[in-house]
């Protein structure tokens, strides 16, 4: 069967999914079929294991919410499908059992710095003479860098960190408090802030957000990964404060979960 090609105009397709193993199905399993499980789980791990995608990542949830847990990238629709029917082909049937899935796309956010924007700064902070061959120079590395930014924005390559937050979010639009309504300019100044905030755990922390207007039930997907977990503790926590997210902010629930190979995830839980 061959399925449809459904490309994005710009950036891939992410998922995210929670499982929990149900035990008793688990325990009944015939001898062998355990390492079958395993070596199937391997074979496609490591056949969907690029920098960027397609890439299939495993995890085992702390706190109680999952058991195991995925991270799927990749450039077309039917191939993250393909990825996501393969990875549950894995398991003999009626052991897994998703608790929670998330589906979104990689996108550039609306209120991304313009051209204009770096001669403003340039002309304005680092007082350069518009045209000269200093403006000129630093306007190219700016350009640069803003082309890398937009580049692994759209096509992440997300360090293989050993710890990964994930919770999903929505843009709040009750009453006064109605982010939808408020004019671009000011969108545009309060998400500044909130950027300014994210950049202070450079190092700690590496954020990947995710589309998910009109494709799943919120509006985008946030992936922290981190070496600690006081690092996600500390962004959240931070981030509460500014007017994003404290007045325009709505929050659904929260994942952590620790990276772990697939034959690592086996031992850790007794498979």
């Amino acid at each position: 069967m061959t399925l449809p090609v459904v490309k994005l105009t710009k950036g891939i397709y992410v998922m995210h999914l929670f499982y929990r193993i149900d035990r008793v199905r688990w325990e009944q399993l015939p001898p062998g079929r355990s390492d079958q499980a395993l070596s199937k789980l391997l074979t496609l791990c490591s056949s969907s294991s690029s920098p960027s995608h397609p890439r299939l990542t495993s995890f085992t949830n702390i706190g109680g919410k999952a058991d195991l847990a995925f991270m799927l990238m990749a450039s077309e629709m039917g191939l993250i499908g393909q990825m996501h029917q393969d990875l549950e082909a894995c398991f003999p049937a009626g052991t897994l059992q998703r608790v929670y899935s998330f589906f979104s796309i990689t996108e550039l956010p609306d209120y991304v710095t313009t051209d204009d924007d770096h001669q403003t700064m340039l002309i304005q902070h680092e007082k350069l003479v518009l045209g000269s061959d200093e403006f000129n120079k630093r306007l190219a590395e700016l350009r640069e860098k803003h082309a890398q930014y937009q580049h692994y924005r759209l096509y992440p390559e997300l360090p293989d960190w050993e710890v990964m937050g994930f919770y999903p979010m929505s843009k709040r639009r009750n009453g006064s408090d109605n982010w939808y309504t408020l004019d671009f300019a000011t969108r545009k100044q309060l998400m500044a802030g909130h950027a300014r905030v994210g950049r202070k755990y450079a190092g700690r922390i590496s954020q990947l957000i995710t589309g998910s207007t009109g494709l799943d039930d919120w509006e985008w997907g946030v992936t922290l990964m981190a070496h600690q977990p006081d690092a996600l503790k500390e962004i959240v926590y931070e981030m509460r404060f500014d007017e994003v997210s404290a007045r325009y902010g709505d929050f659904g629930p929260f994942y952590v979960n620790l990276r772990l190979a697939p034959d690592v995830l086996w031992k850790h839980l007794h498979l």
